[in-house]
């Protein structure tokens, strides 16, 4: 339940954010029409999003179990780049999220034109539906009770409504940096481990080679503990992993932690211009 919790929550507060920047945006301009727009925009990508979602995993449960395992190994590919591409582009982004989202509603309500507004509503939740919908879905390809996988999507995507509605309303304060470095970690981990997981399909599909066990891990990932649940569930840790699994997790955790939890550089304000009058 805790990565399915975390990615939901990762990525309906992003989605949230945005949107509740836009809207916040455009009730301080007066602007009702375009805020209605907005929720249209915003309902529809929801729409498309969860469709999806049902057909990946409508589509996925009728192949025969080969086909199965190589369907599972590339969305776990395609689940890690997506994750990968969000846990970086929001370290480089989320302190300046706000000034630079808000500087384009102005330019586009500025040129006359709201309805860029809504496209970019529309965009960002159909964007993190998507990758919702992927990583969901490799995940819930290893968990052993997608029930609970869901259970803490849905709380995770609650709880980014929550914070995101607080947020407009202006009566919460979150340190974004600090939140979305502490996900992206937990996110790392996960991601690692479908690393781990696509390379034991990819086995299982017959993509590639069996190898030789790495470890005994059966007395750490007993199945049906809430321990394995944890160990499974968050780092992807197999019971008999092998030596390309172990080294898959290995060379994708290490780094993209390393790069998550490097402390960002401050952007240097561009220096001012001397006005000659001035100087003389």
């Amino acid at each position: 339940m805790l990565p399915t919790f975390v990615i939901g929550l990762r990525e309906g507060l992003e989605a949230a954010l945005i949107i509740g920047i836009i809207a916040s945006f455009l009730a301080q301009q007066g602007r009702r029409d375009a805020l209605r727009g907005v929720w249209v925009g915003v309902s529809a990508a929801v729409v498309i999003c969860i469709a999806v979602a049902v057909a990946l995993q409508v589509f996925s449960s009728s192949l025969p179990q080969r086909q199965q395992e190589q369907l599972e190994t590339v969305v776990g590919c395609i689940a890690v780049l997506m994750v990968s591409y969000m846990v970086l582009w929001m370290r480089r982004h989320s302190r300046d999220l706000r000034k630079d989202l808000e500087g384009a509603a102005g330019r586009a309500l500025t040129q006359g034109s709201a309805s860029a507004l809504v496209v970019m509503a529309f965009l960002s939740v159909l964007r993190e539906g998507f990758e919702t919908s992927v990583f969901l879905l490799a995940t819930f390809n290893e968990s052993s009770n997608p029930w609970y996988g869901g259970t803490g999507a849905v709380l995770g995507v609650l709880v980014a409504v929550v914070i995101g509605y607080g947020i407009y309303r202006g009566g919460l304060r979150i340190n974004l940096s600090r939140f979305f470095r502490a996900t992206g970690v937990v996110l790392v981990l996960v991601a690692a481990g479908l690393v781990a997981t696509a390379v034991m399909t990819a086995v299982e599909g017959g993509w590639l080679d069996q190898t030789s066990q790495a470890f005994d891990l059966s007395w750490l990932v007993r199945p049906g503990t809430p321990l394995a649940s944890v160990v499974t569930g968050v780092l992807g840790i197999q019971p008999f992993p092998t030596w390309p699994m172990v080294a898959g997790w290995l060379v994708y955790a290490v780094p993209m932690a390393a790069v998550v939890l490097w402390p960002a550089r401050r952007r240097t304000p561009a220096p001012r211009a001397v006005d000659p009058a001035q100087a003389g």
